[in-house]
């Protein structure tokens, strides 16, 4: 903390200790300086921007289709791979394709996932609820954070 200096007086002041003068806000009356290593703040701020970026994770959309008739042990092979998904942060879309006269009994389907959704209840929380969209009818389970 200088106080109120003179630009010239500033930039004396910088190239004396062999460092650079650096407007922190230009905008200000007066504009706000400071005298640092230019070239190693920038190396430390890209620093810090990679290490945030390695700790960043995508979460992606993994999806299970299934048909109103399964049977129930590719239902218990569905959960176990959804349960897998959510394990690794992932969220899962469940859909359920209706053909030809199956559309007629969508209850079948709206069952099926309510089951489905029962079974990953321990480390899913449901995020919409089952839904028709023409002939899909779709449901997401997002993980629970256990932080």
């Amino acid at each position: 903390m200088l106080g109120v200096v003179s630009g010239q007086e500033a930039l004396r002041m910088a190239e004396e200790q062999d460092l650079d003068l650096v407007k922190i806000s230009p905008n200000a009356v007066p504009p706000v300086c400071k005298i640092m290593d230019y070239r190693k703040f920038c190396f430390d701020q890209k620093k810090r921007e990679k290490e945030a970026k390695k700790n960043q994770r995508v979460v992606e959309i993994k999806e299970i289709r299934m048909s109103p008739g399964i049977d129930t042990n590719d239902l218990n092979t569905k959960v176990k791979n959804a349960q897998k998904f959510l394990n690794d942060g992932n969220r899962v879309k469940v859909s359920v394709r209706f053909r030809g006269r199956e559309m007629a009994h969508t209850n079948i389907g709206e069952k099926l996932l309510m089951d489905f959704s029962a079974a990953c209840s321990e480390l899913a929380n449901m995020e919409k609820n089952p839904k028709l969209d023409g002939r899909f009818m779709t449901m997401f389970l997002s993980p629970k954070n256990n932080k």
